[in-house]
């Protein structure tokens, strides 16, 4: 009798539990809101010409040079969006040519995320990745805004058109962004759905809702919000990369992917900022825990805490300066404000965040 007793006790106390977690972490996302950036001059012209010497060919190319020389749609839109960041319009049009020649070939109208220049093909996976699909509408859609060039508008809404129809999804009453439109649903895997939480490019999702109005992109931004919240409140507060909502009241790491917040998910404060999203508790927990004091910015291993790697590039090491000052006006280190290109993704992180905080917070840098 005490067994059973006790049983529906803990089950219910769980359960109240979840519930009123569920319920704050739907409250805290209905509270925020998106703010619009303009983009357009934020990035000098000497630290984009460093950054598309290196990493821009001739071509569009934008190569990541720390995986094998490879191209893939995530990269095509961070060159975009930072090439019009840049007010470059030579170099963004280029982009755009080598995307919608070499990327835009399925049939769905989403990208194949990857392009090796040694595969034959060159295309080896013909899947695409639903961030890199969101960062390519995105800058289309507001440089058809700002250069006034309808035919980047037109191919922002169908690319918007097509991420709604093929990566929205469901999973028990949350509306979801799929990694991808194959491989990651409920009936693609054991643990499906999966989902990647740095995926959600906040600031993009009310740009395409008005190129797209008949699906539910504000339901998946604040959805995402609190997925977010949830997976943070366990005794670690970091997300994993790759997160299983197969238990829909709580996420899990993904079976076949490292428990870890590693290189996806440290994006997520910076897409946050980027947003104006900046009254989240998290991020305040978070930029406790990347301060020079405490952990840094570290891959950490969500179920035991562990450190696997600390991230001292400077591409890195400008995230929680942004943090710092965007929560608190923490000026920038010295270190920080000249910009030294090293591999292809860091650079990237650290263009975006200076172009962030040169069109929201110029008094610190």
């Amino acid at each position: 009798m005490t067994v059973r007793t006790r049983r529906p006790i803990q089950l219910m106390s769980w359960l109240s539990a979840a519930f009123f977690l569920l319920t704050a972490s739907m409250a805290s996302s209905q509270s925020l809101s998106v703010q619009p950036l303009n983009l357009v001059g934020t990035i000098p012209s000497t630290d984009w010409e460093a950054y598309r010497s290196r990493f821009v060919e001739d071509n569009g190319r934008v190569v990541d040079t720390a995986n094998g020389n490879i191209s893939h749609s995530e990269g095509q839109g961070y060159g975009l969006l930072l090439a019009l960041a840049a007010a470059d319009r030579r170099s963004f049009e280029r982009i755009w040519n080598f995307t919608f020649t070499e990327l835009l070939i399925r049939d769905d109208g989403l990208a194949v995320w990857k392009w090796d220049p040694n595969g034959k093909p060159k295309v080896t996976d013909r899947n695409n990745a639903t961030d890199g699909d969101l960062l390519i509408a995105y800058a289309l859609a507001k440089a058809g805004t700002a250069w006034q060039e309808p035919r980047y508008t037109t191919a922002a809404q169908k690319l918007a058109k097509a991420i709604g129809g093929s990566t929205f999804g469901r999973s028990g009453r949350s509306m979801i962004l799929l990694p991808g439109a194959q491989g990651f649903g409920a009936s693609d895997r054991p643990d499906g759905p999966v989902i990647n939480l740095s995926y959600w490019v906040f600031e993009a999702f009310p740009v395409l809702a008005t190129l797209a109005p008949e699906y539910e992109w504000n339901r998946v931004w604040r959805d995402g919000v609190m997925l977010l919240l949830q997976a943070t409140s366990g005794r670690i507060r970091l997300p994993a990369d790759w997160i299983s909502l197969h238990n829909e009241l709580q996420p899990q790491p993904a079976d076949g992917f490292p428990p870890e917040f590693g290189y996806n998910s440290l994006r997520i404060p910076l897409y946050l900022l980027r947003a104006g999203m900046t009254d989240m508790e998290w991020l305040r927990a978070l930029k406790q825990r990347w301060s020079a004091e405490n952990e840094g910015i570290a891959v950490v291993n969500v179920v035991t805490g562990q450190i696997r790697e600390r991230l001292t590039d400077q591409g890195y090491a400008i995230l929680p300066a942004a943090l710092a000052c965007a929560l608190d006006g923490t000026p920038v280190p010295e270190s920080l404000k000249t910009f030294e290109p090293s591999l292809y993704y860091p650079s990237t992180l650290y263009l975006l965040a200076k172009s962030l905080l040169g069109e929201k917070y110029p008094q610190c840098v």
